[in-house]
């Protein structure tokens, strides 16, 4: 009773109408989007089915509408697979399993997380790319930080203004202001987490995600002020964001051109 009581309390959403009030199901998610698979738990009702379809479809909607890449590029190239309700970790809102490629968002909880756990697969799926001998299971992230991308392709060098902007001051010499935070944090709880590469690029990607003014979705990220987590400060933000729109206008010029 609880999980339908969380899921018809409804979040605050302001964007598109894509689907004009038409029930979509799971199938239509992996189908749209590009998934490779779909998985449900067995422990999601059919009321709670209907209600979370409907959810995830237009956060992801929202998420292909920001980035303005097409929606089957959210699936990552058919490579990822979703789970709701089902495959997750105990006490976890979302999580992305980088073993299998899988981004499983909780029944009850996953509302909010969900640019944050793509953004994971992402920079998880994007490793092959711009580090081609480095990327065995490791994001992109994290291999930034040792080895520089390859300059094979203008796409390269427009994500590694993104990484930069997430790790180093405008001069690109030391750690910025957003990076020694975290890393003080972790020191002083005596723990590895708040600074974790992955997780500064992660927290980064959905705190711009959270502030586009054209279309808001608390299913899609929320809880950003109330997290207990560290963002990055206002100008750091700015400049990821400034990365980050550039990096995905132009894959997603790409992509619509190829689709043509």
């Amino acid at each position: 009773m609880m999980a339908k009581n969380r899921l018809q309390r409804g979040f605050y959403r302001q964007g598109p109408n894509y689907r004009f009030d038409d029930q979509v199901d799971f199938n239509d998610i992996r189908d749209t989007f590009g998934f490779r698979t779909m998985v449900v738990g067995k422990w999601v009702s059919k009321e709670e089915r209907f209600i979370s379809a409907n959810l995830i479809y237009d956060a992801l909607a929202d998420l292909a509408q920001i980035l303005q890449v097409p929606p089957s590029a959210i699936g990552l190239r058919g490579k990822l697979n979703f789970a709701f309700g089902h495959g997750g970790q105990q006490h976890v809102q979302a999580h992305y399993n980088s073993r299998t490629r899988t981004l499983a968002l909780a029944k009850n909880a996953g509302a909010g997380a969900l640019a944050h756990e793509w953004f994971h697969a992402f920079d998880h799926h994007i490793a092959g790319h711009v580090f081609p001998t480095h990327s065995k299971n490791h994001f992109a992230s994290k291999l930034w930080l040792e080895h520089p991308i390859a300059p094979s392709h203008p796409l390269n060098l427009a994500l590694n203004k993104f990484y930069q902007s997430v790790f180093l001051e405008s001069t690109g010499d030391n750690a910025n202001k957003y990076v020694q935070q975290c890393i003080a944090f972790d020191k002083h709880h005596q723990q590895y987490y708040m600074s974790m590469p992955e997780e500064l690029a992660a927290r980064s990607f959905e705190a711009c995600i959270a502030r586009n003014e054209q279309i808001v979705n608390h299913f899609l990220v929320s809880g950003i002020n109330t997290s207990g987590l560290i963002y990055p400060d206002s100008d750091t933000l700015t400049t990821c964001n400034e990365a980050l729109n550039n990096y995905f206008s132009r894959l997603g010029q790409l992509l619509f051109h190829h689709r043509v």
